[in-house]
């Protein structure tokens, strides 16, 4: 490969008039890959360098499908490639499958293999980052990808066409099947398996199935609910959907073995709900409004996933392809990205900086313009807008989602346009270095990017359909941008990829010729130019969420405040793969700021008071929690989950267990292992004996006070879902072209769960 020196052309600010220059030594290098077709990228290992391409080409004819695949290895972050097809006997591998990575590091690949015309599906397995391979027959024919045990990567576990469900604990040497007719399958924690069932055989019998647990590899199993007809793990919280009648939502935190009802607005069975996101605090959950509207109000829940707080309404999320820009930030704690409907009919971009506590507007960037069309009748939309999901849905240019890092402290970058979101076809790049506080305008037109080394360098290639040869980057958080050529032969530019993480300091560049007859695989080694090693002097102190220096609470954000060393702009040096964020907690006195609005009440517009909603004051607020009726007793606040503030603002709250006994039918009444003994059995049939011999007498006690009654459901409800067509994680249907596991390599932040 040759060596190629440049020197970086200078380019204006798009933030000001200033020209940024800098010396570039950096080296590229580019490798033909044959065939084209599909092409898929997977970064085996952390630091490891090695890449492996595998390309595959298929044509239908008739009834039958001829493929061919190609798998290539690179060991030095994609500078050189070897053509290693040879070691998996040029065997078709399925484009649907893909190459599976252990999440561990730990160098493991699986690739899974069609030789039907022999008879049969082969894995074939690495042990060492895809150095060599070992062929193993399979005794059935997979539906999805193998799925990684999270705790342990030896261990394998997927579904067969046939609704089997295998496992492997050698790392897929040997199978043995665990289970017949399993509908949807999850790994959940400790080595545990939870997956639904129907006796059956059919898992189109919704609200019949079974939710099974199975804590030792399938040696004993567990009914922790019947009636079922979907679930989710989400957090350390499990969700089920019990058919009733109506479909109800439960949730537990411990695993299966005790369930409550969410408490939520009710619905009728035109309208959805779904889990946005849920982390080991709490979970967002979006209801949707009544009618074909495409909004519905957002709910935060307690740290037990039981009873939840309106947080934001007319929240953008179709119902026709449930498309929602709900973003979770990573660079910055507490930190949510979405959209609203606004009554006038725009969409407009919303953020909260303490997990959903409050809400407001994107701050407009510094000397922007705005295309305000007055003829719309919009004069003050002058605000600044996120491109996400509903964007792409409705084919804008938008190449890429938001991004941002945990290690890359308060960047993010997105998509965003001045104005009325849908007037905009091609949207600029912005950047956010302080949490989505601020914004500037940073990149004119679509572009792919990536941060590389911990924020210390930013990439970017144009969109374009026409054959390009330059990247940009930058080295102070996108106020300033240089660009490269990195070869004098253009290519039409597919994608972007770096090692996951954002600590690599190379980014591999595909697409290909005019000829369209080889994928053309371009890697740039950005060392040079950030040659030196950082030290402390290029570091500075920055204090996150700072909004108001002077004031006493200032970078006050559930509960502490941190202060963290950032890498200071002026500064050109290299982080490296060692690199820690540094920071400095200190714990605050508590304020309003620190609580969720209780449940029956909710914040006005621009308004940080807690106000009782109008159709309950003056009402008991009962709840059913671990089978007693709850009073709860309140000021209108609850702490938010994870708020570590302390002293200061601790408003009354209070529950208060009635001595009641709340029965709920959707309770799983057969949660029994297979060896529960007969008097559990004859506790349980006369407990309804009881009930129903009661039940005369009691209709209007019944109603009042026992949790799904009439009463209770018009103040807290009971959540039903819409299971749609939504391939996406935690959807409760087995898709063959949804992996799980595979887009949990992929993203870091998959903590977000769909229940419709």
């Amino acid at each position: 490969m040759a060596e190629l020196l440049w020197t970086v052309k200078t380019i204006h600010s798009v933030l000001s008039t200033a020209v940024c220059s800098v010396q570039c030594d950096t080296h590229s290098h580019w490798s033909y890959i044959l065939t084209m077709g599909s092409l898929s990228l997977a970064w085996v290992g952390d630091g490891s360098g090695v890449l492996l391409v595998l390309t595959t080409f298929q044509v239908p004819l008739f009834m039958m499908h001829f493929g061919q695949s190609n798998l290539y290895r690179s060991d030095d972050y994609g500078k050189t490639f070897k053509d290693v097809t040879h070691l998996i006997n040029h065997t078709f591998i399925h484009t649907e499958f893909g190459i599976a990575i252990s999440p561990d590091h730990s160098g493991k690949v699986i690739l899974t293999g069609d030789v039907s015309e022999m008879g049969g599906f082969k894995l074939f397995r690495s042990e060492d980052f895809g150095l060599t391979f070992v062929a193993t027959d399979l005794p059935f024919e997979p539906l999805i990808q193998m799925l990684y045990n999270p705790g342990d990567c030896n261990v394998l576990m997927t579904l067969s066409i046939t609704l089997d469900l295998w496992l492997s604990e050698d790392f897929g040497a040997t199978w043995r099947k665990l289970y017949d007719s399993v509908c949807l399958v999850r790994w959940g924690p400790k080595n545990s398996i939870y997956f639904t069932t129907n006796h059956n055989g059919s898992c189109n019998d919704k609200g019949m199935l079974e939710l099974r647990k199975t804590a030792d590899y399938g040696r004993s199993f567990q009914t922790i609910a019947t009636r079922v007809y979907s679930f989710v793990l989400g957090g350390r919280f499990v969700f089920a959907s019990i058919m009733t009648g109506t479909r109800m939502i439960h949730v537990s935190v411990d695993g299966g073995e005790v369930w409550n009802m969410a408490q939520l607005p009710t619905v009728n069975h035109e309208q959805f709900y779904s889990i946005l996101s849920a982390n080991q605090d709490m979970i967002f959950m979006h209801v949707d409004d009544p009618g074909d509207s495409g909004v519905g109000t957002v709910y935060v829940s307690d740290d037990r996933g039981t009873v939840f707080s309106k947080s934001l309404e007319r929240h953008l999320y179709t119902t026709t392809g449930s498309d929602t820009d709900f973003t979770v930030v990573s660079s910055l704690r507490g930190v949510y990205l979405t959209s609203v409907l606004t009554e006038d009919g725009a969409v407009e971009t919303v953020i909260t900086f303490d997990q959903g506590a409050k809400w407001q507007t994107l701050r407009r960037p510094q000397s922007s313009q705005c295309d305000t069309d007055t003829s719309t009748n919009r004069p003050n939309r002058c605000r600044l807008h996120i491109h996400a999901t509903y964007s792409t849905s409705m084919k804008l240019n938008v190449p890429m989602l938001p991004l941002s890092q945990p290690n890359a402290v308060g960047l993010i970058l997105a998509h965003g346009s001045i104005g009325d979101a849908e007037s905009a076809l091609s949207p600029d790049i912005y950047v956010s270095d302080d949490g989505g506080y601020s914004w500037f305008l940073a990149l004119k037109g679509p572009h792919h990017y990536a941060i590389l080394d911990s924020g210390g360098l930013l990439v970017a290639m144009e969109h374009t359909n026409l054959p390009v040869n330059q990247i940009k980057f930058s080295t102070d958080e996108g106020q300033c941008w240089h660009t490269y050529n990195f070869t004098n032969d253009p290519f039409h530019f597919s994608g972007m990829d770096s090692e996951p993480g954002s600590r690599s300091m190379n980014v591999s560049l595909w697409g290909y010729r005019n000829d369209y007859s080889k994928w053309v695989v371009i890697t740039i080694d950005f060392r040079k130019l950030l040659s030196r090693d950082c030290t402390e002097g290029d570091f500075v102190q920055w204090l996150s969420h700072s909004a108001d220096p002077s004031g006493s609470n200032d970078g006050c954000v559930l509960g502490y405040r941190e202060t963290f060393l950032r890498l200071r702009k002026d500064s050109v040096c290299w982080k490296g793969r060692d690199y820690v964020v540094t920071t400095q907690p200190s714990p605050c006195p508590c304020t309003a700021d620190d609580y969720h609005c209780d449940f029956g009440y909710y914040r006005p517009e621009n308004s940080s008071e807690c106000v009782e909603q109008e159709e309950l004051k003056g009402r008991p607020l009962e709840f059913c929690l671990n089978g007693t009726t709850e009073q709860l007793q309140t000021s209108g606040y609850r702490k938010i989950p994870g708020d570590q503030c302390e002293g200061g603002f601790q408003p009354e709250r209070t529950e208060t267990d009635l001595r009641r006994m709340c029965i709920s039918n959707a309770l799983h009444p057969n949660s029994l292992t297979e060896t529960s003994s007969s008097s559990t059995a004859v506790i349980v049939m006369v407990v309804i004996a009881m009930l129903l011999m009661s039940a005369v007498a009691g209709v209007w006690l019944v109603k009042k006070y026992v949790c799904g009654g009439r009463f209770l459901v018009h103040r807290y409800s009971v959540m039903r879902e819409h299971v749609e067509a939504n391939k996406i994680e935690g959807v409760d249907d087995v898709d063959p072209n949804y992996m799980e596991t595979g887009k949990a390599q992929y993203n870091e932040d998959s903590d977000q769960d769909l229940l419709e």
